[in-house]
């Protein structure tokens, strides 16, 4: 299905733009994205069937700014978006800790440079928190010295995403102040992984629902369905006897990760959806109640993907390793439209503030 909400007059380019969890949101906020950029051809599929969007297969690295600025061509203000991969920074990558590999993950830099020689009146990035720290994300903030900035790390679950998930946020503006709207105190009510996952048809580990070849889940080896079977939800491996632990678990050093090989609440939120969400022993991703881990359904559900987002191509079988990277990068379906109708909100105050203060109809620069 495909949003149907008419064009606002923000125009926009999202970079990195994956499976199009990003656009979505934005285009569900009123946002005309008019076209998406990713190195990852499989994500094209996805991204225009389910959004309407023409996907254009870059390595961002390379991408010319007149690339960008042929597609922005509309009046109105114009707005770069993207969600530059840097999970080196993750607190899953212990390889993110040493500045040796910031060079690896550079395409942050890269998204500075296409603001630079752009020059869009928006700017809007989403990322891990642990980017605040690094010299890269300085560098990123020098490429905005021209904009009112507003960045701070959000706590997604406010704004509906069911998951003890925390991103950082970033909206910039040629036109004024800005900042993301607050969240409403009802949001977060319904962001249980029952309220989330609870209806979905049960299947087995390894096994797929007919109906939708999305909802699948990983197999599991011997070792592994009894671990899950002695798994409680919320427990840790500590509830299991000595002979189920793994070698990690007794040494010191593996003493501390209790959520790996752990099972969700079904009253809870669900931890922070990764790239590796799809196997019982990379998290706390074991099912509530089914022994076996989440399927790859439950995973986009989690993200907040609607429930007949098209991932794969009919007849296709689902791969694990490619769409849980997919979808543990996109951003969560409703902090994007968060995002996007605070930039909404930003615009229409401005060009109000304008209005008012010439008493004419002209609604001032990039407006």
């Amino acid at each position: 299905m495909k949003p149907s909400r008419p064009d606002s007059e923000i125009q926009c380019v999202d970079l990195f733009c994956g499976l199009g969890g990003l656009t979505r949101g934005l285009k569900t906020s009123g946002i005309n994205v008019a076209a998406g950029f990713d190195a990852d051809e499989s994500c094209r599929y996805a991204y225009e069937v389910n959004n309407g969007v023409k996907f254009f297969h870059e390595d961002i690295s390379e991408l010319a700014p007149k690339s960008i600025e042929n597609l922005l061509t509309r009046n109105g203000p114009r707005l770069l978006a993207g969600c530059a991969p840097c999970q080196s920074f993750s607190k899953y990558s212990r390889a993110g800790r040493s500045e040796r590999y910031i060079e690896k993950w550079s395409l942050l830099e890269v998204f500075g440079r296409l603001v630079s020689q752009v020059k869009p009146d928006l700017v809007t990035m989403e990322n891990v928190p642990q980017l605040v720290d690094h010299k890269v994300y300085l560098t990123f903030l020098e490429s905005l010295e021209d904009y009112h900035i507003w960045s701070e790390v959000v706590e997604c679950r406010a704004y509906g995403v069911p998951q003890t998930r925390k991103r950082l946020v970033l909206l910039a503006s040629k036109l004024g102040s800005i900042s993301l709207l607050k969240s409403s105190p009802d949001a977060s009510l319904d962001s249980s992984v029952y309220a989330c996952i609870g209806g979905l048809p049960p299947i087995q580990a390894g096994g797929v629902d007919p109906c939708d070849p999305l909802h699948t889940s990983a197999a599991l080896g011997a070792l592994n369905m009894r671990r899950i079977q002695a798994s409680k939800p919320g427990g840790t491996w500590r509830d299991w006897e000595p002979t189920l632990r793994a070698a990690c678990h007794k040494r010191k050093e593996g003493s501390g990760y209790t959520s790996v090989y752990g099972r969700m609440e079904w009253g809870a939120p669900a931890p922070t959806i990764t790239t590796q969400c799809y196997g019982y022993g990379n998290g706390r991703f074991g099912h509530p109640s089914q022994d076996r881990a989440i399927s790859l359904r439950e995973a986009a559900l989690l993200q907040t993907f609607p429930s007949d987002y098209r991932f794969i191509k009919p007849n296709e079988s689902a791969n694990f390793r490619v769409l849980g990277r997919q979808i543990g990068n996109a951003v969560p379906i409703k902090l994007a439209e968060a995002i996007g109708e605070s930039l909404v909100h930003h615009v229409r105050s401005v060009r109000q503030s304008f209005q008012a203060n010439d008493g004419s109809e002209s609604s001032g620069p990039g407006l």
